[in-house]
């Protein structure tokens, strides 16, 4: 008896039926479900799909039954994997279930993944549906037309929740679908093909020695030994976070939602911590942020405590300490011991922290405070006068106006800074209104308001000798006051008289006409 083949070009399967088509091309009898093009199964009407072939045996089940068995795949029927042990169906014509080898693979070169639907690539490589949101590259879950994110799949059927439902639950991992944790009285999700939760030591962990955090990803690291994705700016290697390709720092992950604000929205929320995001702390009227694993700000005893006995300090950093105890992040500045400001790396003497607004390009720049809208108080009174604030600031006014007509008409004046003993154990540190160093000359300028009339005159001779012993070499002084209780000269021409005398000192200084060790000018007093 010859066969008859199917009459389609170049198909060489035997025909079905009195259509002369294969099964594949539309022979044999089809399913009589509406719009339904596939093969009648056996003697019924209907798909497989639609109910029709040998079923499932067992109580309820509706799927079909494979092979010659009477179970469907679920149940034990079809062809099983032969490996020792394992109970899952064998794949196509292969004897090994897809975690065993079988079945189609992934033509990717190193690549060991089962082949997804009737593609030749597996899903990390493009293989089978993906979704049809517009540039979504993720696979299509399930019957759906969607990934996950854009809501394929089964759902969780609590009401108003979105979220996935896991494995053969109704309910998403946060309403206690999934695998659970085997640990006592925890609720978490289980991990990978774990018992146990992340916390727990469930899922993949982190391959450096003696680390037991959890790897990222298909990493074999946690975030802090490199897993995961890195944020793609240029030098930096800190994690990416969500779905963005940057680390917190440069903008990555979810932001707060509040009007120009560019900082992190911190845990579930959508606004970073300054503005009520983030875990809050549970005492009774207190709105800050609970710190680290706490219910506690750092104020009322949250987060991890310094270790010195019986302080009861906030420990900064990944040290045991308090600032006082030499915890957190040092000034960098030589054999300073301090405490380093912000995200800098200096003290707030030594120009770390937030600097003013106004004067941090100068050499003597000061701490700008939020009290004072970024401002130091003396910049912020003299450029807000009118500011109810600037009303109770008291700032040495004359000094200001006399530091500013020195900025104004020299270089390299450092403005009432102390002036430190170095290498010995001297603790006297003398502070000087305007001073400049020039070759072996400090040139000092004392603005004497009310003419330093409530200055002891004794007082001030051992002030001299205090400062020669800071500062061995040379020294020129000019005292000017720029008050009216002594001289009625106009202020303005008092000022020019001063940038007159400080040339002419400087003049002197460089051709090296200065032959005393102290100078002393008074102008005015």
């Amino acid at each position: 008896m010859t066969l008859k083949l199917c009459n389609e070009l170049n198909c060489k399967a035997g025909a079905s039926g009195k259509n002369g088509k294969c099964i594949a091309h539309g022979g044999g009898k089809r399913c009589n479900e509406l719009d339904c093009k596939k093969f009648a199964q056996g003697k019924s009407d209907k798909c497989i799909a639609h109910g029709g072939g040998k079923r499932c045996n067992e109580p309820d089940c509706k799927a079909s039954a494979e092979g010659k068995t009477d179970k469907c795949v679920a149940h034990g029927g079809g062809k099983r994997c032969s490996e020792p042990d394992c109970k899952a169906s064998a794949i196509g014509k292969t004897d090994k279930c897809v975690a065993h080898g079988g079945g189609n693979r992934c033509n990717e070169l190193g690549c060991h993944s089962s082949a997804r639907g009737k593609t030749d690539k597996c899903v990390a490589h493009g293989g089978g549906k993906r979704c049809n949101e517009l540039e979504c590259k993720v696979s299509a879950i399930g019957k759906s037309d969607k990934c996950i994110a854009h809501g394929g799949g089964k759902r969780c059927n609590e009401p108003d929740c979105k979220a996935s439902a896991r494995g053969n639950s109704e309910k998403c991992i946060a309403h206690g679908g999934g695998k659970r944790c085997n640990e006592p009285d925890c609720k978490a999700s289980a991990q990978g093909k774990t018992d146990k939760c992340k916390a727990h030591g469930g899922g993949n962990r982190c391959n450096e020695l003696e680390c037991k955090a959890s790897a990222i990803g298909k990493t074999g690291k946690c975030v802090a030994h490199g897993g995961g994705s890195r944020c793609n700016e240029q030098g930096c290697k800190a994690s990416a976070r969500g779905n963005s390709e940057k680390c917190v720092a440069h903008g990555g992950g979810t932001r707060c939602s509040y009007p120009d604000c560019k900082s992190s929205a911190q845990g579930k929320s959508d606004k970073c911590r300054t503005h009520g995001g983030g875990k809050r702390c549970n005492e009774p009227d207190c709105k800050k942020g609970a710190d680290g694993k706490s219910d506690k700000c750092i104020a009322h005893g949250g987060g991890s405590r310094c270790n010195e006995p019986d302080c009861k300090a906030s420990a900064r950093g990944n040290s045991g300490k308090c600032v006082a105890h030499g915890g957190g992040t040092r000034c960098s500045y030589p054999d300073c011991k301090s405490s380093a400001q912000g995200k800098s790396d200096k003290c707030i003497a030594h120009g770390g922290g937030t600097r003013c607004l106004n004067c941090k390009d100068w050499p003597d720049s000061r701490s700008g405070s939020s009290k004072y809208d970024g401002y130091c108080a003396t910049c912020f009174k003299r450029i807000f006068p009118n500011d109810e604030r600037s009303k109770v600031i008291y700032t040495h006014t004359k000094e200001i106006m006399v530091r500013n007509v020195i900025n104004l008409n020299f270089e390299g004046f450092i403005h009432d800074k102390p002036l430190y003993t170095e290498n010995c154990d001297c603790t006297h540190r003398r502070r000087i209104d305007h001073r400049k160093l020039i070759c072996n000359t400090i040139l000092a300028v004392e603005t004497d308001e009310f003419g330093h009339r409530g200055y002891d005159q004794k007082d001030e001779e051992i002030r001299y000798d205090d400062l020669y012993m800071i500062h061995s070499g040379k020294w020129i002084f000019i005292r000017f006051n720029p008050d009216d209780n002594i001289s009625k000269v106009d202020i303005d021409d008092k000022l020019d008289k001063l940038i007159e005398t400080i040339e002419n000192c400087i003049d002197r200084i460089e051709n090296d006409e200065n032959t005393e060790l102290l100078e002393i000018y008074k102008l005015y007093c």
